[in-house]
Order: structure tokens, then sequence, then C-alpha cells
């Protein structure tokens, strides 16, 4: 039974990740997660009584904590999910972005190498790419350009991933992902945002004229894609994990006006983000013909799918939105964050 170490497994993602591994019974997983504003250990409680499951809380750039957390529970594997992630908030002020992307990252990397790790799958998106014009897709090979200080503090982590596979033979290896969705989603992204203000018959704030195009991929998709990379992936590589569903955001939105029943009237159009991408998209073919890995949801079917999870989970929401959903650990581990 290997033993996987988690970053970032109390947010989004990661936690949707945690969750198949467990389901797996396979392997022993080690949540690592500092709980800021993102993290939700809520969001695991259905596992978190479970024996192969352990929550470690610590900053992946404190040297110490990371190196006494390895040598505690010498993981086999890890994949690094942790990151500042929201944009606009990078566009305020990057120095988090750049602690927690860049040093955390390089951290984590130290502590790999020394406690001989057999493999780090590092998990990165497709905004280190930046922008397409009306055609073509990323491939592994499109040249880095990052437009957001949150992306750029991403391409400085992929580059120290690289470096670390080119100068120390250490086995790593970068999935890039594009705009993820479903269960567990903070309530600032696009989609948990606009499905919550519908809900409430609030305005849905869309960005400009709504005309920016992103490629969809449901989150458990992205996870088993991830997967496929830390079992099957080679050392050294890149692996572009997409959903093959473009959609401009002003369609996305409708969409779930439609699914909601809701009247059109609720969108407002708000001054666009500065330096706001056009448009992504990813070219999957790598991770398709090397790995066998094909998303399961189409977009529609999964949009519906997430849409009844909110619907049914705003407790959850409003926890969140208010900070009380802090309290979880707080009764758990018997220590206040902050």
């Amino acid at each position: 039974m290997s033993k996987i170490l988690v970053t970032g497994g109390a947010g989004f993602i990661g936690s949707n990740f945690i969750r198949i591994l467990i389901g797996q019974g396979t392997h022993q997983v080690v949540n690592l997660d500092a709980l800021t504003y993102a993290g939700n250990l809520e969001s695991l409680h259905d596992v978190a009584a479970d024996e192969r499951y352990s929550f470690v809380r610590a900053d992946i750039t404190d040297v110490p904590a990371i190196r006494t957390a390895f040598e505690q529970h010498k993981p086999d594997i890890v994949v690094h999910f942790a990151a500042e992630s929201h944009v606009d908030r990078s566009v305020l002020d990057a120095t988090a972005f750049v602690n927690t992307n860049v040093v955390g990252t390089q951290v984590l990397l130290d502590a790999s190498r020394a406690n001989s790790v057999q493999r780090f799958v590092h998990v990165s998106t497709d905004e280190v790419y930046g922008s397409l014009g009306p055609t073509g897709a990323f491939t592994e090979e499109t040249p880095l350009a990052p437009s957001s200080p949150y992306s750029a503090s991403k391409t400085g982590s992929d580059l120290l991933v690289r470096a670390a596979f080119h100068t120390h033979g250490f086995p790593c290896v970068t999935t890039r992902c594009s705009n993820n969705y479903g269960p567990y989603q903070f309530p600032e992204k696009l989609i948990p945002l606009m499905i919550m203000n519908a809900l409430a018959d609030k305005n849905l704030p869309v960005y400009g004229d709504g005309k920016n195009v992103r490629d969809w991929i449901y989150v458990t998709d992205h996870c088993k894609g991830i997967l496929a990379v830390m079992e099957k992936g080679r050392d050294g590589e890149v692996y572009n994990i997409g959903g093959r569903s473009e959609k401009r955001n002003i369609d996305v939105v409708k969409t779930l006006l439609a699914i909601l029943g809701k009247s059109e009237s609720l969108i407002t159009y708000v001054t666009d983000r500065p330096g706001h991408d056009f448009r992504y998209a990813i070219d999957n073919t790598k991770i398709r013909n090397e790995l066998g890995w094909e998303p399961d949801h189409t977009f529609e079917t999964a949009l519906r799918q997430t849409v009844e999870w909110y619907a049914s989970h705003i407790e959850w929401c409003d926890r969140v939105r208010s900070g009380a959903y802090m309290e979880y650990y707080e009764k758990q581990y018997g220590q206040r964050l902050g």
C-alpha cells in the first residue's frame, strides 16, 4: 500500500482527488494543507474517520514544518495541488502567490528529494500558456506566456519542477488542466458564484461582454487524469488535461439560468478584469494516446449535476461564505485557525 501526500487536499480539486484515492482502497493518504481561506476540511467529512486518511496542518513555505511532515509520514508519492489560485486576488496583491506557488513548490521539491520520494506530481494550469486567438489549442509544446500574476507564479513553479528533473534526475511530472467545475468549489469561482446568486435572485456579474472562452472539465474527470499521470506518466513530461468543451462565459451563465428556470435579466455586465485572457483551449491528445485517459462526463450532463449539488448543499455554501466552515477544524482538532 503506497503512501501519498497530497498538498492542498482541503481545497476544491484536492478534496475530490483524495476522495477518489480513498475509494480505491489501495493507498494511505496524508492531506497536508495550511487551511487558508479556500481550505475547507468539511469537504472531506465523509473520509475523515477512515484509518487510511490523516491530516497535517502545515504551510508549504514553512521549511521546518515540511521537513517534519516528510520525516514523520515518509510518503512514496507527492501530489502537489497547494496554490493560491484566484486570478482577481493576484491582481490586487501578488505577494502570497509568489510565496506559495513559487517558494512553496521549491520547499516541497527539496523535501521530496531529501526523503527519496518516488514520484512528484505537480498540478498546474493551462493559464501558463497565456491567451489564444479564435483558433488553435494549447499543446504541451506551446511556449509559456503567462498574463496574470497568478499564472506567472504557476509558470515559475512549473519551471522549478522541470529544473528538478533536468538538474537532479528527480522523478517528477506536471499536469496542466483547463477550468474545473463540480462539487465543493469555493463560491468565488464563476460557476458556483453564478449558481448561488441565481438561487438567491441576486445579480450575476459577468466580466466585459462575456465572450471570453474557456475549456471546461468536470472535477472528477480531471482527478482521474491526474491519477493516470501519477500511475503511468513518464518522468519529466507535461500532460495537458482538458475537457474539449469550449464555452463562452456568457453562454455558461445563460445555460445555468436556464437550468434553474431564472431570468437572464439577472445578468449584469461589469468592468473587465485587467489583462483578461481571451480564450483557452487544450489539446489533450498526449494523455489520451499515451495513458488512455478520456473524460467520462459531457459538459451538459455534469453541469446539471453540479447545479443539483449546490442547490442541495446551500448550507455548505453559506458556511463557506460566512466563514463558519472554519469551526469544523477547531472542533475536530481542538485548535483555532488563524
